[in-house]
């Protein structure tokens, strides 16, 4: 029997955790291989995960939220941040930092090996998501979202 609290997530253990194929609803094109590190230590107001993302795959969809904050910390492996529409190089230390009502982002591996990074961001009981490429938007509200075009939304002025 092992006295590692819950807290301690011991390399190892993450090692040989399997990854969850974690497609994303938006862009058929992003396919990650997701470990989540916070759930298993209990967090609830924060998601942590180790994200891998095989060559030519996508993080996510090309996407801005309007209330959560989130963070990318790649460790190995590289690619490009598609950041406001303007591509940068990304690589092991390599830091981003996505604050409440930013810019639009999404990172795709370019490389001919795995990227991996830490991804972090606020799990918050409502949140906004913009997808400006697909001129989509999701309202989340707990563990539910609804999709609605840009030409749907209405201001209620």
């Amino acid at each position: 029997m092992s006295n590692t609290p819950r807290e301690l997530l011991k390399a190892e253990a993450i090692a040989a955790m399997e990854a969850q194929v974690r497609p994303h609803t938006l862009n058929p094109n992003a396919v990650r291989l997701r470990k989540s590190l916070g759930d298993l230590t209990g967090l609830t107001q924060l998601g942590a995960h180790l994200i891998t993302l095989m060559p030519g795959h996508e993080s996510s969809e090309y996407h801005r939220h309007l209330y959560e904050e989130e963070f990318v910390y790649v460790l190995s492996g590289v690619g490009e941040a598609l950041i406001d529409e303007q591509i940068h190089a990304v690589g092991p230390g390599d830091f981003l930092g996505f604050p409440r009502g930013g810019v639009a982002h999404v990172l795709k591996n370019t490389g001919s090996e795995p990227l991996t990074m830490l991804v972090a961001g606020q799990r918050l009981e409502q949140d906004i998501c913009d997808y400006p490429h697909v001129k989509k938007r999701l309202y989340i509200y707990g563990d539910r979202g609804d999709i609605v075009d840009f030409e749907h939304i209405r201001s209620d002025d």
